[in-house]
């Protein structure tokens, strides 16, 4: 059975993993026949109250909070090699460009967390599939954007596209229901809720992106 990380940033769209794309994501890659392989890094970041959406001043682990989604069957990130993994594949939320890289604050700029731009970077060398849901991409153009100018989506929002670019990648526009494959970096992207309205669309892109990632899987 191929074997698909999946890299989860927390728990909550607004400072952690969103948890319908972390979900679906699951979903679609048990659909293939693949096991999920869920990973965090374990670190802290500021608690957002999801129904205030202002932040608390209290304090969160990823990896603790990440344990939620994967009902506890999770692993440190740094735990993890590229050897151990037939591809990858990042949910959005906030967390992912907050916890897992900080393009939210800094965009072209970001620097992201060691141990996710490793495993990435040996993935990418490794020539296995990688995939990016949402604003995730984001974290695949700051670690791999100046080596591989690997195109990726995040729908359309043109202030995010633009630092996307100045990174060294390439953005393209692409609907909710569908992805942006970039076949010879291997990457696989999909907008999810930077533009879906509705869960469905949100399931039918997660759907197209897990399958091309599993189709690239040599």
């Amino acid at each position: 059975m191929k074997k698909i990380g999946v890299v989860l940033s927390g728990c909550g769209v607004r400072d952690g993993s969103e948890i319908h794309e972390a979900v679906l994501t699951l979903l679609a890659i048990d659909q293939c026949g693949a096991e999920a392989v869920c990973m965090a890094p374990d670190i802290e970041f500021p608690e957002t109250d999801h129904l205030t959406m202002q932040e608390t001043g209290a304090k969160r682990n990823v990896l603790v909070e990440s344990a939620r989604i994967a009902r506890g069957n999770i692993r440190n990130i740094k735990e993890i090699k590229a050897a151990d993994l037939d591809a990858i594949v990042l949910p959005g939320g906030f967390g992912a460009a907050k916890n897992l890289c900080d393009f939210a604050m800094k965009g072209a700029a970001a620097s992201v967390n060691s141990e996710v731009a490793r495993l990435l970077k040996e993935m990418a060398a490794a020539k296995k599939p990688i995939g990016a849901i949402c604003i995730a991409p984001v974290v695949i153009a700051a670690v791999l954007g100046k080596e591989l100018a690997p195109t990726v989506t995040i729908g359309n929002d043109a202030a995010t596209a633009a630092e996307i670019e100045k990174t060294g990648a390439v953005h393209q526009e692409c609907p909710v229901t569908s992805v942006i494959v970039d076949c010879d970096k291997m990457i696989v992207t999909t907008p999810a809720y930077m533009l879906a309205n509705r869960i469905s669309q949100v399931y039918e892109g997660i759907g197209k992106c897990v399958k091309d990632v599993y189709s690239l899987i040599s």
